[in-house]
Parts: structure tokens; C-alpha cells; sequence
């Protein structure tokens, strides 16, 4: 679908701030202001919703949580890019199968339950010292007011001193600005990633053409911050947005209060109320009223996007005043719902375009393109550019092709164009790693066996090995007292990183499927494999020894 932008009316409004600018962070000067309503008091001023967000808002209410999540990539767009990191050794030739070809594989960064005095897999913790020099996550020294404290990986900003070597360096500038893009969507001259917008800015003309060439993305850029408007990903595209302090994935209910709530403020005055902000979408929509979690998730993300300023230390504090940015708030959908039906329509959509652009928002989004998932002539395109397209946005983003028979993935071997990360620290991210590891070595099709992509993982054989890490490393407590905790979450992140897919069934939880790219997480691949001798783990079948000295003995 056309990015189309939010279009709301103009006319001009006086206001200001200490250091000269008007409104948030999304504002220009007093001069190039734009708001819906004449000046005037704020509490003259009547909120009403704008009626597509207000649509968008009952479309979230009624959504499952998958359908919400591809709902929110389809409308809002604000999903950062997700790539593999470390590339093979040695490359593997285009025809190699992942399941048999080089792999990633390293060692674990997780010890042995014996080697530690944690009781749970050792956690490992970022050292400021060995950040690059410029970091798009905050300013240097501190982690930023929204960010997570330890989680999501940092996606850096790394200017290195060959790229300072004289004509190297706007081409360094244009591929950082570009990363950064696609990460962070919306970046702010005030917010977490305020070091690399003054290198949007500089080189806005030349990255507005390549994101609209390569993808089709409209790249809008103004005094205060830029927006990368992308389209959506399509069904079960496994993104969502999380709580940007806690990391709760937001509900149905939680997605309904922030369109409910940016159906009000791209039209409120520059201080609003808290509880006035809160009645009046008790009033918009009564039908939607939600759990205070679903509410204070949506305004921690809007506070996130710098669209508010401050919240309340107490949400019942009734004469709290936020600080309104209309303009970052008109920013962050990427276009009315207005021409779709539904929210399956709207999702179909805004995933909508030709094969080349189609397949090439996959590549620069996701962590693998496989030809078996793409309908017949995106796959005719892929399989036509095989090295051109893939390359032209490598050479764009700074990745790197990873070519193989089942499809194509763009590695970033610096894991920074990521939000999630494997290996990655914390228990969870290493205990994922460990299971895809085991999984692929219990599964992996033997060369020569014939393979129509993934392969059926047996249930009994996910808890097995489950157990095997908690015996051999030990688990945290919120672990070790729910077992079924840890098997979602981390099949959840699996998932999340196209590792793993779901078969659905109508009446009891999803059979799990290994994709080929698993393999790229295992050691090389055994012609002859032993079945798994793990306590937990499935036995193979029985074997019965040959006639000899021991058995005749024994009968």
C-alpha cells in the first residue's frame, strides 16, 4: 500500500519554550507550527477523536493478540528491522543447504552449573567501556529516561577512525543514518537518539531517494525529528510492541488505549490535563474502558515517543499537566485506516506491493527470506535476483548476503540492526540458544534425505531437552518454579526470530516446526547422529547387540 501521510488541517499556533522551540520534540519554530485549532485557553478547547484512530481503536479491542500485534506493524509502522548476526565459517556456496552447510556455531556463553555460585544461568552485563563512540541508544553515560535497563541490545552508532579518513566518510554517515532508520523509525533531535539525527538531516535528500527506490518507504524529515514511514509486514509477522520500562507485550486492550489515546492528543492543546486526558477517552469510547496496566503501557509508549512528556510519579494524580506534542503525535501512524474494511484488510494492505519491493522490505526486515514462504512470483524475483538484490541492500544497510538452497538472509555481523539478539545475555537468551542447538542436532534432516524446508519437532522432545539445560545449568528462581514459563518464552523468542514456526490446532497449543536457519546456531552437522542421551530426552529406538562372547555368557 502507498504510505499516505496523516493528514489533519493547519492553521498556525503561539507558543514556546525556554530553549526557543514550540511544543515537543516533533516542533519547529514558532513560525512552522502547525495544529489543528486556533489558539487559545487549553481548557476552552474541546477534545474529540479523530474518527479513523477511533476506528483503529475498536479494531484493536477486538483483535486476538497476534492479529493485534500485526495490526499495529500494518498502522503504525514503528517496528525496527531484525537480523541474524555472525556469518558462517568458512562462507558457504549459494547451493548449501543450511541444514549442512557452515554454520555460526560458537561456544555457549553460559558455564556449568558447577562453575558458578548464581544457582541460575549467569547473566552477562554490558560494559560502558567498551561502547563504540557515538551509541544511537542515549547520550553517552547514561541509558536514556525510556529505555530498558538490561534487555533489548543496544543498536550502535559506530564511527570508526578509517571512516574518518577523509572522502570514506559521508558514505560512513549515509549507511549509519540509514541503520538507525530502520531501527528506530522515529528519531528525535532530543530523544534516546539524538546522535545521529544531525547525519539524517545532512544527508536527508539522499537517504529519502534510496529508502523510496529500495522499499518503498517515505522518508519524512523536519527541524526536529525525522520519520521513516514503513509499511506493514502482512499476517503472523511476530512483531509486537512491548512496555518500554517493564517489556510486557502489549495486550489487544493495551493497543485500543493508544490508538484511543492518539485519536485525542494529534488534536489537543500543547497541556493537557491527565485526568482530563483520561475522561475524555473514558468519553470517546466507554466500550473500551481497560485494566490500568493496558493503560499505563499505551501512555509509557507514547511517553517513549516523546509524544508526552513526563507522566505522573501517581496515575490518580488529578492535577498532573502533560506536556502535548501534536506534531510527533500526527507522526506516528502511518496512514488513516480509512480504506480498509477491516483490520484483516488493513493488515493485507499495508503489506501490499510489487514482488521486487515486496521481497526486498522482507530481506531489510526479517531475519531470513525462505522461497518456500513467498507466493509464486515474489519467489520468481528472488530466484531472478538472487546476488543483485540482496546485495544492492547490503551495500545500503552495511550487512552481509548470506545465500543458501532454501533462501537468503542478511546478516549484520556487528548485531546491532536488531532488537533481538541470539547470542544474547540473560538466562532466557541463553537457554534459547542452547535449546535450538540441541533441537537442531535431534532433528536436522541427514544429507541426501529429501526436505520440503522445516522439520516436525516432537513435543515430548522440547521439554526433555528443557529439562537437560535446567539440570546441567541451573535456572533462575522465576524459572525453576515454573517450568512452563521458561518453554514459552523461550519458544517465544525463537519464534520471534523465524528460528521456530507454530502449526496451529483448533483445540490445544500449536506442534512446533525447525526452520533451516536454526541450523546455522548448531555445531557442523554429524553424517552418522547418535539419538540423545540426555536424562530428559526422548531414547532411541532399541538396537540389539550382535551374537558375541558377552551376550552368549550372559544367557
Amino acid at each position: 500500500m502507498d504510505q499516505q501521510e496523516y493528514a489533519v488541517g493547519a492553521t498556525r499556533v503561539a507558543a514556546g519554550r525556554p530553549d526557543g522551540r514550540t511544543g515537543g520534540a516533533g516542533r519547529g519554530t514558532a513560525d512552522a507550527v502547525l495544529a489543528v485549532r486556533e489558539a487559545g485557553p487549553a481548557a476552552d478547547v474541546t477534545l474529540s477523536p479523530d474518527p479513523g484512530l477511533l476506528r483503529l481503536a475498536h479494531w484493536f479491542a477486538a483483535a486476538t493478540p497476534g492479529t493485534a500485534d500485526d495490526l499495529c506493524a500494518a498502522s503504525f509502522g514503528l517496528y525496527p528491522a531484525r537480523h541474524l548476526g555472525g556469518a558462517a565459517e568458512p562462507a558457504a556456496e549459494p547451493g548449501v543447504s543450511w541444514w549442512h552447510g557452515p554454520t555460526a556455531h560458537g561456544a555457549t556463553p553460559v558455564r556449568p552449573r558447577e562453575d558458578r555460585t548464581d544457582g541460575g544461568l549467569r547473566r552477562a552485563r554490558r560494559d560502558d567501556a567498551a561502547l563504540p563512540v557515538v551509541r544511537s541508544g542515549a547520550k553517552p553515560g547514561r541509558p536514556g529516561r525510556h529505555r530498558r535497563p538490561e534487555g533489548a541490545p543496544v543498536a550502535r552508532l559506530t564511527v570508526t577512525a578509517q571512516d574518518r579518513s577523509g572522502e570514506e566518510l559521508p558514505a560512513a554517515e549515509r549507511r549509519i543514518a540509514a541503520r538507525l532508520l530502520l531501527a528506530h523509525p522515529l528519531v528525535t533531535a532530543s530523544g534516546p537518539h539524538a546522535d545521529g539525527f544531525p547525519l539524517i538531516r545532512r544527508h536527508r535528500d539522499w537517504l529519502a531517494e534510496r529508502f523510496d527506490t529500495l522499499l518503498g518507504y517515505r522518508l519524512v524529515v523536519g527541524p526536529w525529528h525525522a520519520r521513516l514511514c514503513k509499511a506493514g509486514l502482512g499476517a503472523d509477522a511476530a512483531r509486537r510492541l512491548e512496555h518500554p520500562v517493564t517489556g510486557a507485550p502489549f495486550t489487544p486492550a493495551g493497543y485500543a488505549q493508544l490508538a484511543l489515546a492518539l485519536a485525542l492528543l494529534v488534536d489537543a492543546p500543547e497541556e493537557l490535563g491527565h485526568r482530563r486526558l483520561l475522561d475524555a477517552m473514558g468519553a470517546a469510547a466507554p466500550e473500551l474502558a481497560a485494566e490500568p496496566a493496558d493503560l499505563d503501557m499505551a501512555l509509557a509508549a507514547l511517553a517513549g515517543w516523546q509524544v508526552l512528556g513526563e507522566l505522573p510519579a501517581d496515575p490518580a494524580d488529578d492535577s498532573f499537566v502533560l506536556t502535548v506534542d501534536r506534531e510527533l503525535a500526527r507522526a506516528v501512524p502511518a496512514g488513516p485506516p480509512a480504506l480498509a474494511d477491516d483490520a484483516d484488510d488493513l493488515i493485507r494492505r499495508a503489506a501490499e506491493a510489487e514482488p521486487a519491493t515486496a521481497v526486498r522490505r522482507l530481506l531489510a526486515e526479517t531475519p531470513a527470506v525462505l522461497a518456500a514462504d513467498l507466493p509464486e512470483d515474489h519467489r520468481a524475483w528472488l530466484t531472478e535476483h538472487r546476488l543483485s538484490g540482496p546485495a544492492a541492500l547490503a551495500e545500503f544497510l552495511g550487512l552481509e548476503a548470506e545465500l543458501r538452497a532454501e533462501g537468503v538472509a542478511l546478516l549484520d555481523p556487528a548485531a546491532e540492526l536488531t532488537d533481538l539478539a541470539l547470542p544474547g545475555a540473560g538466562t532466557l537468551a541463553q537457554a534459547a540458544l542452547l535449546l535450538v542447538e540441541r533441537l537442531v542436532e535431534e532433528v536436522r534432516p541427514l544429507p541426501g534425505e529429501t526436505v520440503a524446508g522445516d522439520v516436525a519437532i516432537p513435543d515430548a522432545l522440547i521439554d526433555g531437552v528443557l529439562g537437560d539445560i535446567a539440570d546441567e545449568y541451573g535456572l533462575p528462581a522465576r524459572y525453576l518454579a515454573d517450568r512452563t514459563a521458561l518453554r514459552r518464552d523461550a519458544l517465544d523468542l525463537l519464534h520471534r526470530l523465524a528460528l521456530i514456526a507454530p502449526t496451529p490446532h483448533p483445540t490445544r497449543p500449536p506442534a512446533w516446526r525447525l526452520r533451516p536457519p536454526a541450523a546455522r546456531f548448531a555445531p557442523a552437522p554429524d553424517l552418522h547422529p547418535t539419538p540423545g542421551t540426555g536424562r530428559h530426552s526422548r531414547p532411541g529406538p532399541f538396537v540389539p547387540l550382535p551374537p558375541g562372547p558377552r551376550t552368549e555368557q550372559r544367557a
